[in-house]
């Protein structure tokens, strides 16, 4: 819960700083960097304050190791007055100024930045004596001080200018995080091997217009598409959650039609622009300043309140107009949903195969890889995957789905055991996409976890 701190609880604080300040300044003779965050109002921490310091933090000791000034001593307090950080650095005072002011004036969340440095010889270093100008206001933009002097602005303008910056910058970084994590999880679900059917590190499986290297043009092609989706769940998170779904359709033509020129019109990721990209946007929705949400249960539950009202008004259309492609007819003809119905449900195989599958093989001592096969395998096991039926009917799936089931119930299968299960799935021409498309939404929320 956040703590509003009186007057003099900032002022007893101010003075342990100082106090703090000479004692390292005495006893290393060397310069002293201190850094806290410039926050108006009676609350001066919170998550996501505690966030922005850790960036600065991030941001200084990078700076001093490019410049190879080196660290000698480093104590960081987090109190309800504010985080704060007194390093002792060794190195010029004046060249230490010139780099902490930069870090000030390199974007909007420097402008948050409170960094002092102070010597031995010369004491305090500010802006002035490096002829830099004074800070400019955090509202309009003019000298800070003069504003700050005249109270120009209310405390409210001020903490809301604070609030703009926080999300603006974590907004767009936790964007191209959130975008990357969903290519990083294509990446891992192609390489990942042996995969029965499908293309992976050590053949093409039942696919001759394909190989790993145009799942690496696809990946990177979409990459952009998952980060505007991510950006979409959270410019629409104050919408009806169908709305979200809506817009992502139409970004997601766009990102199907990127895939097909960096392919050559192969399609490898039509499934995942579909499905991924809604769970990247159902994690858009969820974010927040302080961070990303770890509650993969309501990511998931938000995948299905999304999309459920355009899926069925889709199977209306289908039993309205008739089916064309090979989805539509098995609809028409045996009622399978496939990956539409599965995403409308909140993806359940992967809350209930997928993920529990994955956790329980790396508590076992697995590598990723390996659990990912498992997974991949345990998901065969009890999915219809339209894939299959598209390539070898409803009799390919059901033996494709008993194969599975014999070496996964009750046991672990071998290597060996899934490369002979691929070999066999090359020469029947089966490829579980639906699958392996529920594999990388596995990767991408145990990513999500671990950040």
């Amino acid at each position: 819960m956040e703590h509003a701190v009186t007057l003099m609880e900032m002022l007893n604080a101010r003075d342990a700083r100082a106090m703090r300040q000479q004692q390292l300044l005495e006893e290393y003779q060397l310069s002293v960097v201190s850094f806290c965050l410039n926050i108006a109002g009676p609350v001066k921490n919170s998550p996501v304050l505690g966030r922005a310091f850790r960036e600065g933090l991030e941001r200084l000791e990078c700076a001093l190791l490019a410049q190879r000034l080196k660290i000698v001593h480093q104590e960081e307090m987090d109190q309800p007055t504010g985080c704060e950080a007194l390093w002792v650095v060794r190195g010029d005072g004046r060249t230490i100024k010139e780099l902490c002011v930069e870090l000030e004036d390199q974007d909007a969340l420097g402008r948050l930045f409170d960094l002092d440095v102070l010597d031995p010889v010369s004491g305090k270093w500010d802006r002035a004596q490096l002829g830099q100008p004074p800070r400019k206001c955090l509202v309009c933009g003019k000298e800070g001080k003069g504003c700050a002097s005249r109270r120009l602005h209310t405390v409210e303008e001020l903490q809301g200018a604070t609030r703009a910056i926080l999300e603006d910058y974590f907004g767009k970084k936790d964007q191209q995080t959130l975008g990357t994590l969903a290519a990083k999880a294509l990446l891992y679900e192609v390489c990942t091997t042996p995969k029965p059917g499908l293309v992976d590190r050590s053949n093409n499986g039942s696919h001759r217009d394909m190989d790993v290297f145009t799942f690496l043009d696809s990946t990177a092609a979409l990459l952009p598409y998952f980060e505007q989706a991510v950006a979409l769940g959270r410019e629409t998170k104050d919408l009806p959650p169908q709305e979200t779904f809506r817009r992502l359709r139409q970004a997601g033509a766009a990102g199907e039609r990127a895939m097909f020129r960096a392919t050559g019109g192969v399609n490898t990721h039509k499934g995942a622009v579909f499905t991924l990209g809604t769970v990247c946007a159902a994690a858009g929705r969820l974010w927040t300043a302080e961070g990303f949400s770890k509650d993969l249960e309501a990511t998931l539950a938000l995948c299905g309140e999304m999309s459920a009202q355009a899926v069925r008004e889709d199977f209306a259309t289908i039993r309205r107009e008739g089916g064309y492609t090979t989805g539509q007819r098995l609809y028409l003809e045996n009622g399978l949903e496939g990956i539409r119905g599965e995403l409308a449900q909140g993806l359940p195989a992967v809350a209930q195969i997928g993920l529990p599958t994955l956790r329980s093989r790396l508590e076992a001592g697995d590598s990723l890889e390996q659990a990912g096969v498992q997974v991949l395998l345990a998901l065969m096991a009890q999915v219809v995957d339209t894939n299959l039926i598209a390539r070898g009917g409803l009799e390919g799936q059901q033996w494709a789905m008993e194969r599975a089931k014999a070496l996964t119930q009750d046991r672990v299968a071998s290597r060996e055991e899934t490369e002979e299960l691929d070999k066999d799935f090359v020469e029947c021409n089966l490829s579980p996409g639906g699958c392996a498309d529920l594999l990388a939404i596995t990767y991408f929320l145990e990513f999500l976890s671990r950040m």
